[in-house]
């Protein structure tokens, strides 16, 4: 499962994975990024929290890339990760090397707490 919100006052962009995560509900989500994108200005912050992700199917990769795509084009200036299990990253630092040409902060963070006082030091 993938839950997605905004926040405009902070020009915030939260994904949630949570359990298991399927190629085809990831391309679902696509359309719901793209909506709240559009309410977010160019440098917005992303909060990708994989703290909850229990297994992500491998070929993901395709539409992690495409959103990656999307929130580049968007120009997204931070991106803060919580990963408190490497095992779990999914490639995404090589993901970032080919889908972000703007070249926006990366940020890994091993809990939620931590993530949140690294977009709230962010500017």
């Amino acid at each position: 499962m993938i839950l997605i919100t905004s926040n405009q006052h902070r020009r915030l962009l939260c994904l949630n994975y949570v359990q298991r995560v399927s190629p085809a509900e990831l391309a679902a989500a696509r359309d719901e990024m793209k909506a709240l994108l559009a309410d977010l200005p160019a440098g917005f912050q992303l909060l990708a929290d994989l703290s909850q992700l229990e297994f992500m199917d491998p070929d993901s990769v395709t539409e992690l890339g495409k959103a990656m795509d999307l929130f580049d084009q968007r120009e997204v200036s931070l991106i803060v990760r919580v990963i408190p299990d490497a095992s779990k990253d999914i490639g995404l630092n090589i993901l970032t090397i080919f889908h972000y040409p703007h070249h926006p902060r990366v940020i890994t963070c091993q809990n939620l707490a931590e993530a949140l006082q690294r977009i709230a030091d962010w500017r």
